[in-house]
């Protein structure tokens, strides 16, 4: 199988730039990256958890969004000219966690010169989708 990603991964270079942002506050950490995915990980924590005790919503799409958006970056002809960014994003939360640790992995549905789509599961140490979510992203010159 051929790469869908036109760049180098460096998942630790990933985590660096990660680090002083919501991404690495939230204790999101990029662990494994394939010929067609990108996977991270993110605690359910204080950090993560709504008021009643629950991963919070907008927390799993913090991760979706930061899987499918660094893995559109990859996928960029020239990224010192072009950017990805999110047009639009949507989640259907499926399963309550309330504390240990989720893994999200960002697949391409479409990978084009225009526009991307990527699906992204988010599922608990069982394998039990938490979050299953959809991000478009516009591909567009760089100001």
């Amino acid at each position: 199988m051929t790469s869908v990603f036109r760049q180098a991964i460096d998942l630790a270079q990933i985590n660096r730039l990660s680090a002083n942002s919501a991404v690495g506050h939230l204790g999101i950490v990029f662990t494994e990256a394939g010929e067609d995915y990108l996977r991270a990980t993110m605690p359910v924590d204080a950090r993560t958890l709504q008021p009643f005790g629950i991963l919070h919503g907008g927390a799993s799409v913090l991760l979706a969004e930061t899987l499918a958006s660094f893995a559109g970056m990859l996928c960029l002809e020239d990224p010192g000219k072009q950017q990805a960014v999110g047009l639009e994003i949507n989640a259907n939360h499926l399963r309550e966690k309330k504390e240990g640790l989720v893994t999200g992995t960002a697949r391409p549905v479409h990978v084009g010169r225009s526009t991307m789509v990527w699906d992204i599961r988010i599922e608990d140490e069982q394998g039990r989708p938490v979050c299953v979510s959809r991000l478009t992203l516009a591909v567009v010159n760089r100001l």
